[in-house]
């Protein structure tokens, strides 16, 4: 999400920092192409120029027009503004008796999956979660719900067979609820394709019965030009107090995010960034901003990377390192590290100056399921020892896995490029405390990831060939 955007801004704010001195003219061009890049990214007309008026008004001021680098500057109060507009800072649940959600929004959005990430996150946190499903129009809305609550050990409320009126499966519901006793309920409610009055009568009449604390708007991040609307139909309704916004692990343009968060004023609190029950994240307004510029998320990549490592996985795999040991099977852990962490192209992104290297060849999940297949389709010994992969057995695997033997025998060479950097104790005690975590399990991050700092690249180095 928001690489064209991202793109765009960065060949833009390249521009003004080759200047030494910015003019009227300069500035009223810079912002003619960050408009035009904010609309292609379908954030809401009125939300692109009120944002552009507020950057151009600081931009002009004296202050930057006589700085030294006002290049950088105007960089700066772009990202301010932008965060302004985000939200400031990441905004809580209200979790305050009687503890209860109201999920809304269209259908297709992601509602059932993501009441389910929600229960997940929150059943982290310590809390009690609990699953009420309302959807009683789309088919297996409902057993959709139950499978995720029995994959998350979560319990999960679900009307009688054949109920088809939403009010009586809410008051139902709610008497269930008392049964249950303290806990976070969670209700998963019925969308449609486009707004109706329907939809948003039988939502009201929800919205009365369950008085929830908070009512959380799910939104598609590829929802588009429309998304001002839904939001505004919505927020009139059932007054939303939060949104959610999904898929942004897909190719959506984003600009949803930015207008919906403008025209309802209310805070995004979470984003889905995958399919899977745990690919939910809580919004960070100023990291959102900074990754929008091409600046990154390392804090954000350490956190992820904090929640995965395994400590005692993570110090047993520094002292094979420190004793040379290091092989196939150690490798495969690796990937298997980084798989958890996300989708590649998520985390090129997280790290400064690294976003335009997610779409380089080599870089990609594909190959690392193709590395992970390869050594997948060797024996224990292959692994441990890798010298004794001859043609032959090169072949077998090859035959295996279904990769040509070119990709295998990159493979090795990238195996053994790898055994030689280990080889220099400061380099590998580095790559240890970067990829698995240093004391306490914190991940450290290495220099060259550091903000301001350059990746150095092997040539002919990349996963998989």
């Amino acid at each position: 999400m928001f690489s064209l955007l991202t793109d765009k801004l960065e060949d833009t704010f390249r521009k003004l920092r080759g200047l030494g001195k910015i003019s009227e003219s300069n500035v009223a061009d810079a912002m003619r192409e960050i408009r035009l890049a904010l609309l292609e990214a379908d954030v809401d007309f009125k939300v692109a120029k009120d944002l552009i008026e507020a950057i151009k008004e600081r931009a002009m001021g004296e202050e930057v027009l006589k700085n030294v680098s006002p290049g950088q500057q105007i960089v700066k109060i772009f990202n301010d503004e932008l965060a302004k507009i985000l939200g400031g800072g990441a905004t809580e649940l209200d979790l305050s008796p009687p503890q209860r959600i109201l999920m809304v929004g269209l259908n297709g959005a992601g509602k059932t999956t993501t009441s389910a990430k929600l229960a997940n996150w929150l059943k982290k946190q310590g809390k009690r979660p609990l699953l009420i499903a309302l959807d009683l129009y789309r088919p297996a809305a409902v057993t959709q719900l139950q499978v995720l609550g029995q994959q998350l050990g979560v319990p999960v409320c679900v009307p009688p067979v054949g109920e088809t009126d939403v009010v009586k499966a809410t008051k139902a519901a709610l008497v269930w609820l008392e049964q249950q006793g303290s806990g976070v309920a969670i209700f998963d409610t019925a969308g449609r394709q486009e707004i109706d009055e329907v939809l948003l009568s039988e939502l009201k009449k929800v919205r009365d019965l369950v008085q929830p604390r908070e009512t959380l708007l799910v939104a598609d991040a590829a929802t588009g030009q429309q998304a001002v609307s839904v939001a505004t139909k919505f927020h009139e309704t059932v007054t939303i107090t939060g949104l959610i916004m999904t898929k942004l692990d897909g190719d959506a343009r984003g600009g949803a995010l930015l207008s919906m968060r403008q025209v309802t004023g209310c805070p995004v609190k979470f984003l889905g960034t995958g399919e899977k029950v745990d690919a939910l994240e809580v919004f960070h307004p100023d990291r959102m901003a900074q990754r929008i510029l091409g600046m990154g998320d390392v804090v954000g990549l350490v956190e992820k990377a904090a929640q995965e490592i395994d400590e005692k996985e993570a110090m047993g795999m520094m002292r094979r390192m420190e004793q040379n040991k290091f092989d196939l099977t150690d490798m495969l852990k690796q990937l298997r590290f980084m798989k958890k962490l996300g989708p590649i192209s998520g985390l090129m992104g997280m790290i400064p100056g690294m976003s335009k290297m997610k779409d380089m060849p080599g870089v990609d999940d594909k190959r690392m399921k193709h590395v992970e297949a390869i050594i997948l389709s060797m024996t224990p010994k292959e692994r441990a020892k890798p010298e004794v992969l001859n043609g032959s057995r090169r072949k077998r695997i090859a035959s295996g896995c279904g990769r040509p033997v070119m990709e295998i025998n990159q493979l090795l060479k990238q195996f053994d490029m790898m055994k030689k950097l280990m080889s220099n104790k400061g380099m590998m005690s580095q790559m240890a405390g970067g990829l698995f975590g240093g004391v306490g399990g914190m991940p450290q991050i290495p220099k060259g990831m550091m903000p301001g700092g350059k990746m150095k690249r092997s040539k002919g180095f990349r996963l998989g060939g």
